[in-house]
């Protein structure tokens, strides 16, 4: 592989023009498809083979044209100090509101919250819900004005009114100015690292290429494949971090072999060819991650990883053919100004052995076990949080109480209790039994004798009349657990209340569906962790060509996601922290977010082993001693692996200001995740363990040598074909004092 890479290398950087023009055209190609792409349908969260969907799509069949699905708006009414709702005045100007938001012509329905007896018991507060024809993202600007305009007149009679529901729900932002500052940041560790403006900006430029070349595809593809907002942040975010770092390690190399006496192109080539290979592999197990959350069985899921996937690929594309080509057209100005003016303190500095990566790695393969147990203890100690881990989908009580919806939330939560913002749906298919009303009667009053249920709404039938809605009310929290029990105990009871009904139902319902995707989430971990570990494995087994080593790979991933999750749960769950990063409320860890954290962040570590524990490798093969080659790894790797890692602590943090909790979550999860594994991990347990380990950390039986191909990623042939070219003196290493 490395030989097919340098050679690529070399063309990219000989072709300079054409490559450049070529990706541009892509660039605006897929550009220009985006502007003719329509506006995806928002196809909502599915999640095949649960119970609540099983009863939301039976609702689809048996209720048609009810849209279910459809956008609704709950308009809570809290009287002033001392009135009533009911009071001549209020009432009036609530009924007012109700007449004419049902005026809309995308109003399906508008409920009168005293027909329905939609008051709280002490009179302050009341609710009426105004259902739509059609989804949210289907509502027009005349629609929505319409409505604002109606709750305003309410307001100013003297009402409180806040709005819960998806019809006027609050666009949270993806990133917003935290993501630009996040950008900045890797611009001046690139800038701090190379000592160049053209070898900091290099990077930058091939990323955004990048991320711009995604963005657009997933814009032009949106209407084909169904992709959502969610799926170009987080393409968006992992992009743009792996895009940097890999061009920073090709660009890194680059300046290394000028170092030595390189023509610009035989050092293109060889940059390519040696850590464009890790590149490869690196990039191979992002995608490897990403595209394994189909495993998950969630459409959602599987769509959003694919198309990270997607970027990180384009990345990769980039950093192998548009970085060379760049480095054609400016192949001295991304060198240090020391190395163009050839100066001479610049040449004292090329001819020390020793530096900061060399000096530490020294420290840890002298004291290796104490290292060792320091830093799994201290992860340990970090991951001792997530064994209170409570997974759930937080709603409107999540949010930010300058929202409406969260003002809404509370507001109906004092005036009903804390269970009517999470009512459970009951589907009773009655098609066989003799007296469909009979057996609908006899499920809701054995549901209601339930313990935990506060009251169970009259039956709604459908037109056929076979099958009914009931609501039922718990009298706790969607999030809390008790919540969780209730669902548990209904469904445990139903097959005796089905004989005794002759007839069959179903709980559904967001919070049941939270409930719901959250255990198939936590049943799926296991065999996600199954297949991805297993496969990167293998993939490192043949760049080490070790068994040790990607064994000792996947035990620090484990550490570091460990101690990643444990963060999250002390801020988001426990709120440790939480107001310094915009947390206003805390409650349980959103479902989808240990999938992505394992996906992503094993992804991301196995960046870094690959370009540490590459040049390690890389020595070994060599001739240097094992502890010799961990210090020859670090001296020309740490520095490089360093700026990498607060590259995309930036740009992860970046996302934490992002308004969508989840977005803000996994931005969080992503940067703490990454320090863990950078700086724990990768610097100090990986040099530990293979100090440890000494030969027997690059053994390998003779049979698996000869079955596995040799893809050569430490570029071996290519170096024994060019040391020739390099002075003896510069590729002299310091012995391992001892």
């Amino acid at each position: 592989m490395a030989t097919v890479l340098y050679h690529l290398g070399r063309v990219s950087f000989r072709w300079r023009w054409f490559v450049a023009v070529l990706w541009i055209g892509v660039l605006g190609a897929v550009g220009f498809a985006s502007t003719k792409a329509s506006t995806p349908a928002d196809e909502g969260f599915t999640m095949p083979g649960i119970e609540s969907q099983k009863a939301f799509d039976l609702l689809e069949q048996r209720f048609p044209g009810a849209a279910a699905d459809g956008a609704s708006a709950r308009i809570v009414f809290i009287a002033p100090n001392g009135e009533k709702v009911t009071a001549a005045g209020n009432k009036a100007a609530i009924e007012k509101l109700v007449g004419s938001a049902s005026d809309g012509s995308q109003v399906a329905s508008a409920v009168d919250p005293f027909q329905a007896k939609a008051v709280s018991e002490d009179g302050t507060t009341a609710y009426a819900t105004v259902s739509f024809k059609v989804k949210a993202d289907g509502l027009t600007d005349a629609s929505k004005k319409h409505l604002e305009s109606a709750i305003d007149v309410a307001r100013d009679a003297g009402l409180r009114v806040e709005v819960g529901g998806d019809a006027l729900a609050t666009q949270p932002s993806a990133g917003g100015a935290a993501e630009v500052i996040g950008i900045a940041i890797a611009a001046v560790v690139l800038l701090i690292t190379f000592g160049s403006m053209a070898a900091a900006g290099l990077p930058l430029l091939t990323a955004v290429i990048g991320v711009g070349i995604s963005m657009t595809g997933i814009l032009a593809l949106s209407k084909a494949f169904g992709l959502s907002e969610n799926t170009g942040t987080l393409a968006t975010m992992l992009g743009l971090a792996c895009g940097i770092d890999y061009a920073l390690f090709v660009v890194s190399r680059y300046r290394e072999e000028r170092a030595k006496g390189r023509e610009p192109r035989e050092a293109a080539g060889l940059a390519v060819g040696t850590a464009g290979s890790a590149v490869v592999f690196a990039g191979l197990t992002v995608v490897i991650a990403l595209a394994g959350l189909w495993v998950v069985g969630v459409p959602m899921l599987t769509k959003m990883g694919l198309a990270a996937a997607a970027a990180v690929g384009v990345s990769v594309l980039i950093c192998l053919t548009l970085v060379p080509a760049l480095l054609g057209f400016w192949p001295n100005a991304v060198l240090a100004r020391g190395a163009r003016r050839d100066s001479e303190r610049h040449r004292r500095k090329q001819r020390r052995t020793e530096n900061g990566g060399s000096r530490w790695a020294r420290i840890v393969v002298r004291h290796p076990l104490p290292v060792l147990l320091l830093g799994v203890v201290g992860l340990g100690a970090m991951a001792t949080p997530a064994l209170d881990l409570q997974l759930g989908m937080p709603g409107d009580e999540a949010k930010a109480t300058s929202t409406t919806e969260r003002r809404a939330y509370d507001a109906l939560a004092a005036g009903f209790g804390p269970g009517f913002n999470g009512p459970l749906t009951v589907v009773v298919d009655a098609k066989g039994a003799p007296d469909a009303e009979t057996a609908v009667a006899t499920v809701a009053k054995d549901i209601a004798a339930t313990h935990g249920v506060v009251s169970v709404s009259p039956a709604r039938f459908n037109q056929a009349g076979d099958t009914a809605v009931l609501a039922v009310t718990p009298s706790t929290a969607p999030t809390d657990e008790r919540t969780k029990d209730l669902v548990q105990t209904i469904r445990d009871e139903r097959p005796g209340i089905e004989a005794k009904a002759d007839a069959s139902f179903e709980v559904t319902g967001k919070t049941a569906l939270d409930i719901d995707v959250a255990q198939k989430v936590q049943d799926s971990l296991i065999p996600y962790l199954a297949v991805v570990v297993g496969l990167a494995i293998v993939l490192l087994l043949l760049v080490f060509r070790s068994l040790l080593v990607p064994l000792k790979a996947a035990f620090g991933f484990l550490l570091s996601v460990l101690a990643a999750l444990g963060a999250v749960v002390a801020v988001f769950q426990q709120g440790h922290g939480a107001q310094l990063l915009g947390v206003e409320t805390t409650g349980p860890i959103m479902s989808m977010m240990p999938i992505f954290l394992v996906g992503i962040v094993f992804g991301l570590a196995m960046d870094y082993e690959v370009f540490l524990v590459s040049r390690m490798r890389e020595a070994y093969v060599h001739g240097d001693e094992p502890k010799q080659a961990i210090v020859s790894g670090f001296r020309h790797s740490a520095r490089v692996v360093v700026a990498a890692a607060l590259i995309m602590m930036a740009v992860f943090s970046g996302f934490i200001g992002a308004g969508e909790s989840m977005i803000k979550m996994i931005g969080f999860g992503l940067a703490v995740a990454v320090l863990f594994d950078a700086f724990v991990v990768r610097m100090a347990v990986v040099p530990a363990v293979l100090a440890l380990l000494g030969h027997k950390a690059w053994y390998l039986p003779r049979w698996l040598d000869r079955v596995l191909p040799n893809v050569d990623v430490e570029g071996e042939k290519l170096t024994a074909r060019h040391t020739a070219a390099v002075p003896a003196d510069v590729l002299e290493e310091p012995a391992l004092s001892r």
